[in-house]
């Protein structure tokens, strides 16, 4: 998995080929197969553990309990992840999910992978309530955009530079964080 990960970190998906994995680690293919049925069930498990290992960062950032705390630690939980995991970062943040997708995997693996959406989809609808007090559609496009899309925003480039972020992008998205959410927060 952690060669498959390097593959694609370096050459995108299509550059991990089981070949490829093979020779990375000195085992003929045989034994990538005994272990992962396809080569699509083998990046499949690759983008399931990478996009959890982000995720539950994420989510259990949330678990603070002061609100925009909460959301804060969340933005920040990004950028500090791409650093715990430059090659998975770019394996997340440079490839589309569709990449790794795919119809044949096994239940358990679809399973995860729709546990993972619900898992984002039921947090994204629990920080927007409480930072905001409603769910509604402005209000949760808001607070993904503080919480999910402005931290992605700010790694990626670099993620993509092959540079892992500085420190200061955390102190630019905390800013950004509280003049987003200070701007829409009601009044106390």
């Amino acid at each position: 998995m952690k060669a498959a990960g390097d593959i694609v970190a370096l050459r995108g998906p299509g550059g991990a080929t089981i070949a490829e994995i093979g020779h990375a680690i000195g085992a003929p293919s045989g034994s990538i197969y005994h272990r992962f049925h396809t080569r699509d069930e083998l990046l499949g498990r690759l983008w399931l553990n990478k996009a959890a290992f982000f995720q539950d960062r994420w989510t259990t950032a949330l678990n603070e309990p002061d609100a925009e705390k909460a959301g804060l630690a969340a933005a920040l939980s990004l950028p500090r992840a791409v650093r715990e995991d430059f090659k998975g970062a770019r394996v997340m943040l440079l490839h589309r999910r569709e990449d790794f997708l795919s119809e044949s995997w096994p239940a358990e693996m679809k399973a995860e992978a729709e546990r993972l959406k619900a898992q984002l989809e039921n947090a994204l609808v629990r920080i927007t309530r409480r930072l905001f007090g409603r769910n509604s559609v402005f209000a949760r496009q808001v607070a993904t955009f503080a919480v999910l899309d402005l931290p992605f925003s700010a790694v990626r480039r670099f993620v993509a530079m092959g540079r892992v972020p500085p420190p200061a992008i955390d102190d630019l998205v905390a800013d950004a964080y509280k003049a987003i959410v200070s701007q829409h927060r009601p009044k106390r």
